[in-house]
């Protein structure tokens, strides 16, 4: 990529189609690991008008009615208005989740089993998972991506609290930032589409979202006169969330991690318990990632590593810093190895993973979040990594 370039990231509030699936596979699965840390949990949702449809696989001892939980799921999201189609207290629920596959347990169980290599806990799925870290902000996120959350974080803010009364819970956001020599220096375009009532005119939302919402949460720096604001471009949003349009957990899985600047492997996170790499070991990266960040090793690093389902060790491990490293890619990668561990049992000890804390991460994004029970955003590793990197 050129030194000289614009590049743009999205957002979506939590009442957006796809998050609603997200949130509710995310507290179905905060539902499980409550009371069984051994729950073993593969939950997805389908939205559409007024009707809710969760599926998958799910292992567990813990006792909870799952409607409960997706109506108050749905409720905290905002969906109780009488207005709209789609609400906590009368959507139709079809539960279609079943029991684990035995064949896939026995390969990520931590026992012996006629066929598997080895008697450790293996990765629940072949894959590969990508980290990423860079100084661009503070929370060590590419700066697009983390504009476009602020924007819809504080919509949500204000929504929640009441003050605006014609906010309904669809939104999405979008950021475009233009890099000179490989550094963001300034904002050219704001999108920002939000749903609302039928009784508001565009003048006031677009004025509200300028004013209330981007010139409270981007650097001022960063905007000038030619800085280009879109607020609810096609002049009216007034039939959004599963009404307007379907929904579906692990859809926007770039939202969810670099918003397009670190590569993605693919899988998917909300709705999956940490045996499953996909989600585990993609925090794992980010955890890696962030720390040679912070261990001043690089401005910009990014991390892969693969695995095949059942084995516990990784099938590859590979550090790229874009040319930004103070040492060989090699020797960071030869440091990582040396102070991480990969293994899937490991991970999820490592980043105590085993807790009901997912329905934290489901909206504005699994990384750049300054919350204790995110631990993937620790740099408690950065002072061992230097040392082993010299």
């Amino acid at each position: 990529m050129s030194k000289n370039y614009i590049f743009s990231s999205e957002s979506v509030g939590e009442g957006h189609p796809d998050k609603v699936c997200d949130t509710i596979s995310d507290a179905i699965l905060d539902a499980c690991l409550a009371q069984d840390k051994t729950s073993r949990v593969a939950c997805e949702t389908f939205v559409k008008s007024n009707v809710v449809v969760v599926g998958g696989e799910i292992t567990t001892r813990s006792k909870f009615h799952v409607n409960d939980i997706i109506r108050a799921a749905i409720r905290e999201i905002g969906y109780v208005n009488s207005d709209d189609v789609f609400h906590a207290d009368h959507v139709f629920i079809t539960n279609l989740l079943t029991r684990q596959s035995p064949d896939i347990s026995q390969g990520v169980d931590a026992k012996e089993a006629d066929g598997k290599d080895t008697a450790e806990q293996g990765a629940g799925d072949q894959g590969l998972m990508f980290g990423y870290a860079c100084t661009e902000t503070p929370e060590l996120m590419p700066a697009p991506v983390m504009f476009a959350h602020r924007l819809g974080r504080e919509l949500t803010r204000i929504r929640k609290s009441g003050k605006v009364k014609w906010l309904r819970p669809d939104a999405k956001s979008q950021v475009s930032v233009q890099y000179e020599n490989g550094k963001p220096v300034r904002i050219t375009n704001v999108v920002i589409s939000t749903q609302h009532t039928d009784n508001v005119k565009h003048k006031e939302i677009k004025d509200f979202c300028i004013k209330e919402i981007v010139q409270k949460v981007l650097p001022a720096e960063m905007l000038d006169k030619k800085t280009q604001f879109l607020i609810n471009p096609t002049g009216r949003f007034v039939i959004g969330g599963p009404q307007g349009d379907s929904g579906l957990t692990g859809r926007k899985i770039i939202v969810d991690t670099y918003g397009g600047m670190g590569r993605h492997g693919g899988g998917a996170f909300s709705g999956k318990d940490p045996s499953k790499v996909d989600r585990s070991a993609a925090y794992m990266g980010r955890y890696v990632a962030k720390n040679i960040i912070a261990a001043g090793l690089a401005t910009k690093a990014e991390i892969q590593f693969a695995y095949a389902i059942g084995y516990p060790e990784p099938v590859s491990v590979c550090v790229d810093t874009f040319g930004t490293g103070i040492v060989s890619d090699e020797k960071i990668e030869q440091a990582v190895r040396e102070v991480f561990s990969f293994k899937p049992a490991a991970i999820v000890k490592q980043l105590n993973l085993l807790r009901p804390i997912y329905s934290k991460t489901t909206n504005y994004g699994h990384f750049g979040k300054n919350d204790p029970d995110i631990t993937w955003e620790k740099t408690d590793k950065a002072a061992a990594l230097k040392r082993a990197a010299k």
